[in-house]
């Protein structure tokens, strides 16, 4: 694995290290200690799965409130998205700023969301399906999210969703804590 900064401090890219022969190819996905060498503190405790029917589905933007704010470890696994994160932390010098990239089947690469971010994604083929590992439960009490095209972010979607819950598309504008 090779854990890649991004512009977003605390935002990192999780590269594939594919060891390959005749069968295939083998890559580790995770690793406690690789991960605790590189001073990131991630020790998942849930992992959940999304799977989207339809290319330009869109879920998100979400996170959970304090105290029950999460690290994530996102990947997809069929297909491919387009994924986002919004920094969301208090004082941070990069609030509200965004990083997106692709993440596919294919290379395998992920992207780790440290908490007080939002993190949202588009699919960008049909019957994509897409690997979450968190390090908090999720609390649907502490459940919160911002719009998908809220102005304060100004997100460079590849394209415009064609499918999105109602939910998502309800969440109300994002106004920083005070």
């Amino acid at each position: 694995m090779i854990l890649e900064p991004t512009p977003l401090p605390g935002l990192l890219r999780v590269r594939q290290q594919r060891h390959g022969d005749a069968r295939g190819f083998f890559a580790r996905t995770f690793c406690l200690q690789e991960f605790a060498e590189a001073g990131v503190a991630f020790s998942p405790v849930q992992m959940s799965t999304s799977f989207s029917v339809k290319a330009l589905t869109l879920r998100g933007l979400h996170w959970q409130a304090e105290p029950h704010a999460e690290t994530k470890l996102i990947r997809a696994t069929r297909g491919a998205v387009f994924d986002v994160a919004v920094d969301l932390r208090p004082g941070s010098p990069t609030l509200g700023r965004w990083h997106g990239l692709r993440l596919d089947a294919e290379t395998g690469d992920a992207l780790l969301v440290p908490p007080g971010f939002a993190h949202g994604l588009l699919t960008l083929a049909d019957e994509t399906e897409v690997l979450y590992a968190m390090d908090a439960p999720f609390v649907p009490e502490a459940a919160r999210g911002a719009r998908w095209n809220d102005p304060a972010f100004g997100i460079d979607w590849p394209s415009p969703p064609a499918v999105v819950a109602p939910k998502d598309a309800a969440w109300p504008d994002w106004t920083p804590a005070p």
